[in-house]
């Protein structure tokens, strides 16, 4: 567990760590360049004994049950980024591992989980065989249009809030059916190979979530340097979070 920099979510929780690109969205992955960063630093989870980083765009999957049991350790309630350095629902993390981290989280409602995947069908497959605890919301990463499918994939899936994070939109994305969904994120990739993100685009989203009552976060315009360019829209911050069917706010 650690403490996270990210506006949307306060802790990060990484029972699992690499993945690999699978779309246009992944092609400057921040995990992958910070992943080398921890093993050059002598991270115990990003060595090469199981868990190599290769020279392609990606890193290994590595499956670490030794943390498991944090969550039962924290004593203040939380919201929790679920594998900020992986992704759950890649083909290489075995259901029954899957079902573990279900589990923990189920056992701790006091926090609230918030798992993000690119695998979307995936997840639509293997929603009947997991728990969908109040305390546990999962998005899909819509960068482009090539990837709106991603939306239907997550309608499917009976959990208590439903996201999308648009980042990092490469672009516009006019359109979108919201029916179903109870949050969106959106912002603009970071570091020095960031791509630009037209502010027309983010607007857009914006108002397409105004006009289906969808609560929208704006996270950040991106760059080199984000926290330069700030993360102001027309004048403001746009900060607006989900509420769970049980009422259950992120703090």
């Amino acid at each position: 567990m650690a403490k996270s920099s990210i506006e949307w979510t306060e802790m990060t929780w990484n029972p699992v760590t690499g993945c690999d690109r699978v779309s246009a969205g992944c092609d400057n992955c921040y995990a992958l360049t910070m992943a080398k960063r921890l093993k050059a630093m002598g991270a115990p989870k990003y060595q090469t004994d199981g868990n190599p980083i290769s020279s392609g765009p990606g890193f290994g999957i590595a499956l670490h049950p030794q943390v498991l049991a944090q969550p039962y350790r924290w004593t203040k309630p939380a919201t929790v980024f679920v594998n900020s350095m992986s992704d759950l629902f890649h083909a290489k993390v075995p259901l029954a591992y899957i079902q573990q981290v279900f589990e923990v989280m189920a056992s701790t409602p006091q926090h609230t989980y918030q798992i993000l995947t690119k695998r979307a069908l995936r997840l639509a497959r293997l929603a009947p065989e997991l728990p969908w605890p109040e305390n546990v919301w999962v998005g899909v990463s819509v960068e482009e249009p090539a990837v709106l499918n991603r939306i239907e994939h997550l309608r499917r899936v009976p959990a208590a809030v439903r996201f999308l994070s648009c980042e990092p939109l490469i672009s516009a994305l006019p359109g979108m059916n919201l029916e179903g969904i109870d949050w969106v994120i959106a912002g603009g990739e970071s570091g020095v190979n960031a791509r630009p993100m037209d502010e027309a685009w983010v607007a857009d989203i914006r108002d397409q979530c105004a006009a289906a009552d969808v609560p929208f976060f704006f996270k950040q315009w991106g760059g080199r340097t984000p926290k330069q360019h700030g993360r102001l829209l027309d004048g403001r911050t746009w900060d607006e979070l989900p509420v769970a069917k049980d009422g259950r706010l992120a703090s």
